[in-house]
C-alpha cells in the first residue's frame, strides 16, 4: 500500500510579500529574472557576433512586450474565449493568471519579423536563431513559477515525487508537470547553447529555431498526456488544445532543420 507520507506535500504561498497592495509574487520575481539573465545571455552572444549594438535594447523591448501580450491573448483565445467574450475588462488584467506558451510563441513570432524588418534588415530566421537560445531558459523559469503558483499539473500518480498540491485542496499525488517541462526546457537550453557556441549551426538559418520548436513542442505534447485539462471544454478530447497547437510547431521545426542542413552555410557580415 502507498502511503501518503512517500510523496511531496507541496504549500507554498505564491506571494513572497507584499507591501500594502503592492505584491511581489514567486511567479513574477522567476518570470522578470528569466528575461533579465536571457537578456545578458543573448546579449553576450550578440556582442561575440560583433553586430551593431542598438540592436540588443531593442530587441529585448520587442521581445518583453511580444511574450506578455501574445501569452496573453493566447490565453484569451485559445483557452478562456468563453468567460472572456462576456468580461472583456478582464483581458487587461495579467496580474490574474492566464498566459499560454503558444501565444506566447506567435507573439514572439509576429515581433520578431517586425524587428528584423525594421531594425536588423537581416532575415527573421537570423534573428528567431539567436533570440530561441535564452528563449528556452526563460521558459524554464516560467514553468518554475508555474509550481511556485501549484498551477498546471498533472494526474494523479503513484511515483515517489508525486506532488501534493494542498494550496489547492488536493489529497492525493500528481504529476509535478511543471517540473517535468522545466527540465526539458533546460535540456534544451543546453543543446542550443552547444549548437551556438561549438558547431556552425548558427550560420544554417532556420536550424537553431527548428531544434528550439521540436524539442520544446515535442516535450510540451508528451507531458499534456499526464497533464490535467486546463478547461473544460478540453474533456473528452483525444488530444488537448495545448497537443493541437504543439504539432505544427513540431512540424515547423522538422522542416526548419531538413532545409538548414541542406542549404549551404550564411556568413553576414556585422556592424551595419
Amino acid at each position: 500500500m502507498i502511503h501518503i507520507l512517500n510523496f511531496i506535500h507541496w504549500n507554498v504561498n505564491p506571494e513572497i510579500f507584499h507591501i500594502g497592495s503592492l505584491s511581489v509574487r514567486w511567479y513574477g520575481l522567476l518570470f522578470a529574472s528569466g528575461f533579465l539573465i536571457g537578456y545578458y545571455i543573448g546579449e553576450y552572444m550578440l556582442k561575440s557576433e560583433k553586430v551593431n549594438p542598438k540592436w540588443i535594447d531593442s530587441l529585448f523591448f520587442y521581445l518583453i512586450i511580444a511574450t506578455v501580450v501574445g501569452a496573453r491573448l493566447g490565453h484569451v483565445f485559445f483557452y478562456g474565449w468563453e468567460y472572456y467574450s462576456q468580461h472583456p475588462a478582464e483581458i487587461f488584467k495579467v496580474w490574474h493568471g492566464g498566459l499560454a506558451s503558444h501565444g506566447g510563441a506567435i507573439g514572439i513570432l509576429v515581433a520578431l519579423f517586425i524587428h528584423s524588418k525594421v531594425v536588423t534588415k537581416r532575415t527573421m530566421l537570423w534573428t528567431l536563431d539567436r533570440v530561441v537560445v535564452p528563449t528556452a531558459l526563460v521558459a524554464a523559469f516560467i514553468r518554475t513559477g508555474n509550481l511556485m503558483n501549484s498551477e498546471i499539473y498533472g494526474i494523479q500518480t503513484s511515483l515517489p515525487w508525486g506532488f501534493i498540491f494542498e494550496r489547492n485542496g488536493e489529497t492525493l499525488a500528481k504529476h509535478p508537470t511543471q517540473i517535468y517541462e522545466a527540465l526539458a526546457y533546460l535540456l534544451t537550453f543546453g543543446v542550443l547553447m552547444y549548437l551556438y557556441w561549438k558547431t556552425n549551426s548558427k550560420n544554417r538559418p532556420g536550424l537553431l529555431m527548428g531544434v528550439f520548436f521540436i524539442m520544446v513542442f515535442a516535450a510540451r505534447f508528451f507531458i499534456e498526456f499526464i497533464k490535467e485539462d486546463q478547461e473544460a471544454f478540453e474533456a473528452g478530447m483525444a488530444l488537448n488544445m495545448g497537443q493541437w497547437l504543439s504539432i505544427p510547431f513540431v512540424l515547423t521545426g522538422i522542416f526548419l532543420v531538413i532545409r538548414a542542413i541542406k542549404k549551404p552555410e550564411q556568413i553576414f557580415n556585422n556592424r551595419q
